[in-house]
């Protein structure tokens, strides 16, 4: 029986710390080697274009898709469908924006718990959208968090995030009239801008005493939001998918200059299970291009906190079984 989970059925189910938890978790599964995670198709169309990610977990016994996609001048949609890996069966079909928002936060979150920042802790965000707010709320889950400016090309934007995001978290946030004056002098620093620019957003020259920059706006190759230099001079370079330099123009760039030698980049699930350290100094930097891992992790988990409660819709011929008259038929079109 499948059901529904809508943005409304799925709203405070999950919090911040959950969702770390989530990922930590999946993390270790995919460093044992219990996960799969196909190549993410991108295809574009008149007027906008989608993205499908897959991705299995042998350890929780579920599988997900996550399609998404753009139609110019509305914004993003995005449906996740979990699977049980033994049968095949749908078990639930989510509403993808909060999971998607929720998950890129705490991937940082993962890294920010491993990167240790001496005292009170400081923080420079660029991009006052969704992701801004997820990843401060997630930084707030790892560090004992003095204070944070934010910068938007917009002022209202920055200043809305400013007032929102010091009452929610309890500490100060200020707005910034540049992106320099977000960046400089903080030792936690945030990239989660929606620029498609082939210039970088934050400069390398901005980002002395930066301990850990978290990249996660530029997903796309045409993309660049981060300076490639920041790259070069990182300690570690932590990845969140083995394919990200396929689809971050940024840490492309970074790669084509030898700016990420293999002795100097680990994935997060390495990370988690150990298998890389976190250099206890210098820079880290973290180039974020989401997981269909992840959305699973989250989705799993919704559904067991959720299928039993009434009032959600359900579909039991959803996705119905067609069964193959013979092995040799086992083709579908």
């Amino acid at each position: 029986m499948a059901i529904v989970l809508g943005a409304e059925a799925l709203a405070g189910v999950l919090g911040m710390r959950d969702a770390i938890g989530l990922l930590e978790d999946m993390s270790r599964h995919e460093a044992a080697g219990r996960t799969f995670i196909s190549p993410r198709l991108n295809t574009s169309f008149e007027g906008g274009w989608m993205r499908m990610m897959f991705g299995a977990d042998f350890e929780s016994g579920y599988s997900a898709t996550k399609a998404y996609h753009l139609a110019q001048g509305t914004g993003v949609r995005y449906v996740v469908s979990l699977y049980r890996l033994a049968d095949g069966e749908l078990l639930a079909m989510l509403d993808g924006r909060q999971i998607t928002d929720l998950r890129t936060g705490a991937a940082s979150g993962v890294v920010a718990r491993r990167t240790p920042v001496a005292g009170r802790v400081t923080v420079g965000i660029v991009g006052s959208g969704h992701q801004g707010r997820m990843q401060l709320e997630s930084l707030a889950c790892a560090y004992d968090i003095e204070s944070a400016d934010i910068y938007s090309p917009t002022a209202a934007n920055r200043e809305a995030f400013a007032k929102d995001m010091s009452a929610r978290l309890g500490f100060p946030v200020r707005a910034a009239a540049t992106a320099e004056a977000a960046v400089r002098g903080h030792a936690v620093v945030v990239a989660a801008t929606s620029s498609r620019s082939g210039d970088p957003v934050i400069l390398n020259a901005w980002l002395d005493g930066c301990r850990l920059l978290c990249a996660v706006g530029s997903t796309r190759p045409e993309s660049v939001e981060v300076d490639p230099d920041a790259f070069r001079d990182a300690s570690l370079t932590v990845v969140d998918s083995a394919r990200a330099a396929e689809e971050a123009g940024d840490l492309q760039q970074a790669e084509k200059r030898g700016y990420v030698p293999h002795d100097r980049q680990a994935t997060l699930a390495q990370i988690v299970a150990g298998q890389k350290a976190v250099p206890a100094t210098g820079r880290v930097v973290f180039k974020s291009v989401g997981s269909a891992l992840q959305d699973l992790a989250l989705a799993g988990r919704y559904y067991e906190l959720l299928r039993g409660h009434t009032g959600l819709p359900e579909a039991s011929d959803l996705a119905s079984l067609k069964r193959p008259v013979s092995a040799a038929g086992m083709t579908g079109r």
